[in-house]
């Protein structure tokens, strides 16, 4: 990936993780770790408005660190008492679709932590968008235990096999290191230009 510039600090970051009680505790420990960072930078944290697991601890720590926290979660997940009554500012959305409609719209760039299948939804969404030209925000991707290479290998082999084009992975980062996800974060992207062949993503 070419290497974006530098731009201004300051940040609406969305922070896409799990919300899984089974998971490894070190999973919980990196996403606290990131809400840390956020704070220490001076940005602010947008997240899925849980309480429970890293979507928790990320917003936890955002707090403790004196970041301003916006959460955004669907009423029927509200209603079941997961909500992070403490962010700064709560959101409740209708649905799913309009939640992630929330995010997006709040956000300035977004990191994705280790995460089941909505984070996994969210990961796609942002990832498709930006290669097809919609936006140029930026998009990183913090793997530090390796959960998301059989992903990496699935992508490289859909590139290979014509279902996606190469750049595909200039419109996002990865790495296993907060500080350089972080680092990345804070540089501007450009956007990508989409061609028609992009749209119809494999090879005429």
């Amino acid at each position: 990936m070419s290497r974006p510039q530098p731009a201004d600090s300051g940040k609406a970051v969305c922070v896409f993780c799990a919300s899984s009680s089974r998971i490894d505790r070190k999973f919980v420990d990196l996403a606290a770790e990131v809400g840390a960072e956020l704070a220490r930078r001076g940005h602010s944290l947008v997240s899925g408005g849980g309480q429970v697991s890293c979507m928790g601890a990320v917003a936890r720590a955002a707090r403790a660190g004196g970041a301003r926290t916006v959460g955004v979660i669907p009423e029927g997940l509200a209603g079941l008492e997961l909500a992070d009554h403490d962010s700064d500012e709560l959101i409740v959305t209708p649905d799913m679709r309009s939640r992630k409609g929330e995010m997006d719209r709040r956000s300035d760039a977004f990191l994705v932590l280790p995460g089941g299948i909505g984070t996994l939804e969210e990961l796609f969404e942002i990832w498709t968008s930006r290669v097809l030209g919609m936006h140029d925000k930026p998009l990183v991707l913090l793997d530090p235990y390796g959960v998301y290479e059989p992903l990496r290998d699935l992508m490289r082999g859909l590139a290979d096999q014509g279902f996606a084009r190469p750049k595909i992975f200039d419109a996002i980062g990865w790495t296993g290191s907060v500080t350089e996800a972080f680092d990345l974060l804070e540089r501007s992207w450009p956007r990508i230009q989409a061609t028609p062949e992009d749209y119809a993503e494999a090879e005429p």
